[in-house]
């Protein structure tokens, strides 16, 4: 979330999506951003949206 702000700035829409965590100790989360033409938010969220329905990412948590 905190490296989307530049293409917000830009007009360009983006997100952060969840995509796995690492895979040594101690877990932390990683993250895909989707980039958008300018003033074309749907797209982007129609993105996002179908990658988190095909994938468990976003309903997991990293053991702390």
């Amino acid at each position: 979330p905190g490296f989307t702000g530049q293409w917000n700035l830009a007009g360009l829409p983006a997100m952060a999506v969840p995509v796995g965590h690492t895979a040594t100790a101690p877990t932390l989360p990683l993250s895909m951003q989707l980039i958008g033409k300018a003033f074309d938010e749907a797209t982007v969220f129609q993105a996002g949206h179908a990658y988190e329905q095909s994938t468990p990412w976003h309903q997991r948590h990293p053991d702390f």
